[in-house]
């Protein structure tokens, strides 16, 4: 059975009595929601709801068991189940719904100002003149959920990989912009009329950044990068955006792990040595046997996170040291000296799973479901392979990781996000806490800013089983907001 959810509001009486005409439709109320559930498809016309386009167009608030959206334009309306095979690892990733009829694909390789290759993926729909811009420092969201969400809408989107999409050992932030700025100046091209940029985790904060930079002339721009290279910034064309949308963004890769990473480690070389005092996971200290929550006490929270922020700056002094061998290096002329200039000094970060935020319900709370966003249980995923920052570059660890260092910070860029901005906080977040929305909100330089909270987790999942993705709750708040100020097809 697929469910519909509908805002329980005035407005969208004229859909909800339309499926209450319907003999397979059930309806029924569910907190805030009208769920229309349904063993078969579900299209109800526009016309005959009265409904006007703007209201129209911001409806829907989630969909559930499966559900799809493949139709949702001025015309009707159409959901259908979502038939998926069983497959390794289902139910780690959410269910991707297929593109709207009509809709176009094409897949572009473009070339950064400093000559190197990024790809992307434009999907269009019939009449759009918006494009929403996804693009996260590390992962690929070709298959975001958003994608078919916007596109049912009738914005276009473009989906794109940094040059370090999937690897980040060498990921330098301000090269991923000029990444971002080729993105933006094809769209440029081929002559959309507004372009919004969409970031989700990771994304948001690489976005701010962008927004900054590109607001920005010459030499009032990031000259080098955090270990003294030229970032390619200063001359380069950094296209602007129209609008921001924000989702679930965490405050930036170098504050994230600040909160992460174990300060209790001894040896940068031994992954198992532990400082009993610094001890995330010993009961003395306040660690309960999961899935109870643990309860920290004042005292220990600060010690550990001055001695986070500590082993940060022990790291940035490693990194700094590693970067000015291979500069001394370069500066030579010999083979031997190419050689040592390009000689990898690669640096291994363990134990990166550890804000006790994840184990301690009580700090910084919200809906979040106990366990971090490696797993259920952070007291094992902290020793294992999986995990941010686990080998880097110097030049990476420097731009990307340290919060000491790095630019890329939320906080720090959105000062410079002054197009139309929307913010959207997810109430189990996982990476992104009320402390740090407050902080965000009150950061962004935009004077039409819309701050909104919906139901879900830090990827967009469900809070409950039952209840409607998280993705899905946002995806209806950015439709909506996008109506207001963007033509949609």
């Amino acid at each position: 059975m697929i469910t519909l959810y509908v805002l329980d509001v005035p407005e969208n009486e004229g859909l909800v009595r339309q499926a209450e005409a319907m003999a397979e439709v059930n309806v029924r109320t569910v907190g805030p929601y009208f769920e229309l559930s349904t063993d078969t498809e579900l299209t109800i016309d526009r016309r005959a709801t009265g409904m006007r386009h703007a209201v129209w167009y911001s409806c829907v608030a989630g969909t559930g068991g499966g559900a799809i959206i493949t139709q949702w334009d001025k015309d009707a309306l159409r959901v259908e189940p979502q038939v998926s095979p069983e497959r390794l690892g289902a139910g780690r990733h959410l269910p991707v719904a297929e593109p709207p009829a009509g809709t176009v694909i094409s897949l572009h390789r473009l070339t950064t100002a400093d000559g190197a290759s990024v790809d992307g993926v434009l999907r269009t729909v019939p009449g759009a003149e918006t494009v929403v811009c996804l693009a996260h420092p590390r992962q690929d969201v070709t298959h975001h959920p958003l994608v078919s969400e916007l596109l049912a809408r009738g914005a276009a989107v473009w989906t794109q990989g940094t040059r370090s999409v999937n690897n980040d050992v060498a990921l330098v932030h301000e090269q991923a912009l000029l990444d971002l700025a080729a993105g933006l100046s094809f769209l440029r091209d081929r002559g959309f009329a507004h372009i919004v940029t969409l970031g989700h985790s990771g994304g948001g904060a690489l976005y701010a950044y962008y927004h900054e930079q590109a607001g920005l002339v010459g030499d009032r721009r990031v000259a080098t990068t955090p270990a003294g290279r030229p970032s390619g910034l200063v001359d380069a064309t950094l296209p602007s955006a129209d609008g921001a949308v924000f989702m679930a963004p965490h405050p930036g890769q170098g504050i994230l792990l600040s909160r992460l990473i174990d300060p209790s480690i001894k040896d940068e070389q031994d992954p198992l040595s532990v400082d009993p005092e610094l001890n995330p996971f010993a009961s003395a200290n306040g660690f309960a046997p999961p899935p109870e929550s643990s309860h920290y006490p004042p005292e220990f929270v600060d010690r550990y996170r001055a001695a986070q922020l500590a082993r940060v700056e022990r790291l940035d002094i490693v990194a700094r040291e590693r970067v000015a061998e291979a500069a001394q290096a370069r500066r030579g002329d010999s083979t031997a000296d190419r050689r040592r200039a390009i000689a990898p000094r690669l640096m291994t970060i363990y134990r990166t799973d550890a804000d006790l935020r994840c184990v301690d319900l009580s700090l910084d709370p919200n809906d979040r479901p106990y366990g971090s966003l490696f797993g259920r249980r952070p007291d094992l995923t902290n020793y294992g392979l999986v995990g941010f920052a686990r080998q880097v570059t110097p030049e990476a660890w420097l731009s990307t990781w340290s919060a000491l260092s790095s630019n890329a910070g939320f906080v720090r860029a959105a000062p410079g996000v002054t197009a139309p901005t929307l913010l959207v906080e997810l109430s189990g977040d996982q990476a992104c806490f009320p402390s740090d929305i407050t902080e965000m909100s009150a950061a962004l330089g935009a004077r039409d800013l819309t701050i909104t909270r919906v139901a879900g987790t830090h990827f967009g999942g469900p809070i409950a089983k039952g209840e409607p993705t998280g993705a899905s709750l946002a995806a209806a708040e950015i439709g909506g907001w996008l109506a207001k100020r963007f033509p949609l097809a």
